[in-house]
């Protein structure tokens, strides 16, 4: 899969991370059984190199469904990451560790135990947090209005632009992304572009 207008290049720069930490994939899918109904059909059509978040935090067989998108993940030469759970992260021998914000006041004790560390973040405090915490990246959001958080207010593409100019640690833009407003963010320094609507067909 490609991403229309997109030049992968463009959005993979060659950011500084911590030693051991594998390469910031240029997209990141998040899965989210509302929105994307069949995420198996999403992933095999991304380029290879990409990376997959499990969020999905409610759903009845997390487990069989970690097992499940790691294995085709690792098939398609993807980075799999598991969204706040270590534990379960360690048994499907996912790639790494997203956290989500509320999750960066206490973060899990091994988290070098992965290859790749991700945190989401809304603002100025939670970008700190994940850079006090050695996240190798984070997900700031929303960029745009989404409909994961109908509603919430979106920080526009200047201030999003603000944050980034000062963030410690690389960054994904994520919410509400398509490729007609990823364009719009051609001159923030980015680690990539993340979203559960822009992989739908």
């Amino acid at each position: 899969m490609t991403v229309p207008g997109i030049a992968l290049a463009e959005w993979s720069p060659k950011l500084k991370h911590r030693s051991g930490a594998c390469p910031l994939p240029p997209l990141l899918l998040l899965t989210d059984a509302a929105r994307l109904f069949d995420p198996e059909a999403a992933i095999r059509r991304l380029p290879k190199g990409s990376g997959v978040i499990l969020r999905d935090y409610r759903h009845p067989e997390r487990a069989i469904l970690a097992a499940r998108l790691a294995r085709l993940c690792r098939q398609r030469h993807l980075l799999f990451l598991v969204a706040e759970d270590a534990h379960l992260a360690r048994k499907v021998k996912a790639d790494g560790l997203h956290l989500p914000e509320r999750a960066l006041r206490r973060p899990p004790l091994n988290l070098r135990a992965f290859s790749l560390v991700t945190a989401a973040a809304h603002g100025s405090q939670g970008l700190r947090r994940a850079a006090m915490i050695g996240a190798d990246a984070a997900l700031l959001s929303p960029v745009f209005a989404t409909a994961s958080h109908p509603g919430a207010p979106a920080l526009g593409p200047l201030k999003f632009a603000v944050l980034a100019g000062k963030a410690l640690l690389p960054l994904y833009a994520l919410g509400g992304m398509t490729s007609e407003k990823a364009r719009r963010l051609k001159n923030v320094r980015l680690a990539g572009i993340a979203g559960i609507g822009l992989f739908r067909p």
